[in-house]
C-alpha cells in the first residue's frame, strides 16, 4: 500500500535499484525476466510516432507563420551549438585525461552486424530528411523523416488557419494527441516492472564487473556530463531568472525516467507532461521543441561519439591534429542528427562514425559490454537539454509560468 502512494519517480529508484540487486545475485537465471521490459519498451515505442507527430503539426499548425520562422531558427540555432559545444568538450576530456592509455584490447570480438552502418557522403546524409513515403518512415521507424513531414504538415496547416480562420482540423489533431497521451500515462503504470526486468537482465547477463576494465572511460565520460549539464543549468537557471535548486527539482523525475529506460523516446511523455506541469513551460513551446529535440537534439550523443573516438585513437596511439579535431567535433554533431532513439544505439552510432575516421571498426566491441551504462548518461544529456532549450525558448517568447515555481 505505501508503495503505490509513491510517486512514479521514486517506484522508478527502487525499481533500478532492485534491478542491479536481483541482477548481480541471479546472474545469467534471471535473463529470461527480460521479455516483460521488451514488452514495456514496446508498448511505449508503438505510440512514439504518432506523438512526435501529432504534437509538432498541432504546435506548428497553432502558431502564426511569422511567429513560426522566428521561434525555428532560435530553436535550431541552440540544437547545433549546443551539440557542438557537447562534442568540443568530450574531446577536451578525453585529451585531457586519456581514458584509452594502457586499455588493453583483448577483448574486440567479431562485429559483423555493424559493419553495414555507414553514414554515406553529405549529400546522401542531408537528402535522408526527406521521405518519399511517409507511410514507410513512419512504418521504418525513421523519426528524422516524419519530423520533417510534420513540420510542412504544421506550416501548411498555420497558413490555411490564418486564411480559414473557422479550420476545425486543429481541433481533431488536438484531441487525437491527448487520447495517445493518455494511453501513454495507461501504460507508464507498469514502468517500474519494465525497467526492473530490463535492468535486472542487462546486470545478469553482462555482471557489474564488465565495467572494471573501462571505469576510467566510464568515469571520465562521466564527469564530462556532469559538468556540461551543471554548465547548462546555471546558464538557463540564469537567463530564465529561475532558482537553480527549483530548477533541479523540477527536473528530477525526467532524468530518473531518461537514466531507468536510456532511451529519450521513451521519456518523451514523461517529459513533456514535467515541462508543462513542473517548469511552466507552455504547451506551443513545450509541444514543438520537445518532439523536434528527441531527433534534432542529440548532446548526450555528439558528446559520447566525440569521446569515444579519442578513446580509440589513444588505444591505437593515432593522434590529430587541431583542425582534424574540429572537424570530429562537426562530424559527431552532423551524425547525432541521424542516432537512433532507443537503447543500445550507440554502438550503432560509433559504427557509422569510426569507420570515417579511419579507425578499426572492430574497435567498437570493446564498448558494448559497457553499452548500457553509457547509454544511461548519453540519455540523461541528451533529455536534460532538450528540455533547458525548450525553457530558453519559452522565456525568449515570455512563455513561462513562474507560479509553478512558488
Amino acid at each position: 500500500m505505501k508503495f503505490k502512494k509513491l510517486n512514479m519517480t521514486y517506484k522508478i529508484m527502487i525499481a533500478m535499484i532492485l534491478g542491479v540487486i536481483v541482477g548481480t545475485i541471479g546472474k545469467e537465471k534471471v535473463e529470461g525476466i527480460k521479455i516483460l521490459g521488451d514488452i514495456f519498451l514496446r508498448l511505449i515505442q508503438m505510440s512514439i510516432i504518432f506523438l512526435v507527430m501529432g504534437q509538432i503539426i498541432e504546435a506548428v499548425g497553432n502558431l502564426n507563420p511569422k511567429e513560426l520562422g522566428k521561434q525555428g531558427i532560435k530553436v535550431i540555432t541552440i540544437f547545433f551549438l549546443t551539440s557542438v559545444l557537447a562534442a568540443v568538450l568530450g574531446i577536451l576530456f578525453a585529451f585531457i585525461f586519456k581514458p584509452g592509455i594502457g586499455l588493453k584490447i583483448s577483448s574486440v570480438n567479431n562485429i559483423d552486424s555493424l559493419k553495414d552502418a555507414n553514414i554515406g557522403t553529405m549529400s546522401e546524409l542531408l537528402l535522408g530528411f526527406f521521405s518519399n513515403n511517409i507511410v514507410k518512415s513512419m512504418s521504418d521507424g525513421v523519426i528524422v523523416q516524419v519530423i520533417v513531414f510534420a513540420l510542412l504538415f504544421g506550416l501548411a496547416l498555420s497558413f490555411y488557419r490564418s486564411e480559414n480562420k473557422e479550420s476545425k482540423l486543429i481541433n481533431i489533431i488536438s484531441e487525437f494527441n491527448n487520447v495517445i497521451l493518455k494511453m501513454i500515462s495507461l501504460i507508464m503504470k507498469i514502468a517500474p516492472i519494465g525497467i526492473f526486468s530490463l535492468i535486472t537482465s542487462t546486470i545478469g547477463q553482462n555482471g557489474i564487473e564488465v565495467v572494471i576494465p573501462l571505469s576510467k572511460y566510464i568515469l571520465i565520460y562521466a564527469l564530462a556530463t556532469l559538468i556540461y549539464l551543471l554548465l547548462f543549468f546555471i546558464v538557463s537557471s540564469s537567463y530564465c531568472k529561475i532558482n537553480l535548486i527549483s530548477l533541479i527539482k523540477g527536473m528530477f523525475g525526467i532524468s530518473v525516467m531518461a537514466l531507468a529506460t536510456t532511451s529519450s523516446a521513451v521519456t518523451l511523455p514523461t517529459e513533456m507532461k514535467d515541462a508543462k506541469e513542473k517548469l511552466g513551460i507552455s504547451e506551443n513551446v513545450n509541444k514543438l521543441v520537445l518532439p523536434l529535440g528527441m531527433s534534432l537534439n542529440s548532446n548526450g550523443s555528439a558528446m559520447h561519439m566525440a569521446f569515444t573516438i579519442i578513446t580509440i585513437s589513444q588505444i591505437y596511439n593515432i593522434t590529430y591534429s587541431p583542425s582534424e579535431y574540429a572537424y570530429i567535433a562537426l562530424l559527431a554533431t552532423l551524425i547525432s542528427l541521424a542516432n537512433a532513439v532507443v537503447p543500445g544505439a550507440g554502438l550503432i552510432s560509433l559504427a557509422i562514425i569510426v569507420p570515417q575516421l579511419g579507425l578499426p571498426l572492430e574497435a567498437v566491441a570493446i564498448f558494448a559490454g559497457v553499452e548500457w551504462f553509457v547509454g544511461m548518461l548519453r540519455t540523461i544529456l541528451n533529455v536534460d537539454s532538450d528540455t533547458l532549450t525548450a525553457l530558453i525558448v519559452a522565456k525568449g517568447s515570455n512563455d513561462i509560468d513562474y507560479s509553478v515555481y512558488r
